[in-house]
This record gives structure tokens, sequence and C-alpha cells, in this order.
């Protein structure tokens, strides 16, 4: 196992507050942008971190050896912080529960499909620049 459990888990938490920043700041970005209506924040954040999480997947692998450190630092840490289930499960109740029920299909299936999508896109782009 490449570096000690501390160095792993010190890399997971750096990783962690720099991809919950991001949140916060694309969230915010998005607020101001768009408003209320739709959680654009969560959306966004989950797209970046899949569209990542596919070229990060190849590109780890491109690698060879031992990259333990660096999937610590930046799947687990960096888009564990970014990503967002928990806010898109919250929203989606929060959609049920209001008179915008009708949006919980569109939101969850754009979230499911874009998110699919963009985790392939990145595993093909990181295949391509190898």
């Amino acid at each position: 196992m490449g570096g000690s459990w501390w160095q792993q888990l010190g890399l997971v938490m750096a990783g962690g507050a720099l991809g919950s920043a991001l949140r916060f700041v694309i969230g915010d970005a998005m607020l101001q942008r768009f408003g209320q209506g739709f959680p654009w924040g969560t959306l966004s954040a989950n797209f970046i971190g899949a569209f990542a999480a596919g070229y990060l997947l190849v590109w780890l692998q491109q690698r060879g050896g031992n990259v333990t450190l660096l999937r610590a630092f930046l799947v687990v840490g960096l888009l564990g912080g970014l990503t967002t289930f928990s806010s898109l499960m919250l929203e989606t109740l929060v959609f049920a529960r209001s008179d915008r029920g009708g949006m919980v299909p569109l939101y969850l299936g754009v979230s499911l499909v874009g998110g699919l999508l963009l985790v392939w896109l990145g595993a093909r782009l990181a295949e391509a620049a190898r």
C-alpha cells in the first residue's frame, strides 16, 4: 500500500476540504445566477465530479505503479467533497413535499443520465489523451 494510513487520511481530509469549498463556490455562483427555482449548484457539482471521476479513473490507471496517495487526495477526498449525493436526495425530498413535486423525475433523470454520460466522456477523454 502506498503511503501510510495517516498520510492517506491527511490527503483525504485535505482533498475533502478543497472539494467542499469548490462545491460551495459552485453552488453560490449558480444560486446568484439562476435563483432558487432549481438546484443548479448541486447538479453542476455532481456533473463536474462525474466527468472528473471518469477522467481520473483512466488517468490513474495509465500512470501505473502505486497511485494510492493520488487516489486518496483526488478521488476520495476532492471528488468526495465536491459531489453531493446527500444534497441530491434532500433536494428531491424538498421537491416532492412542495408544489414542485412534478420536478422529481426530471431532476433525478437529468442527474443520473447526465452523470453517466459525463463519467463516460471523462474516461474517453483520458484515453484519447494518452
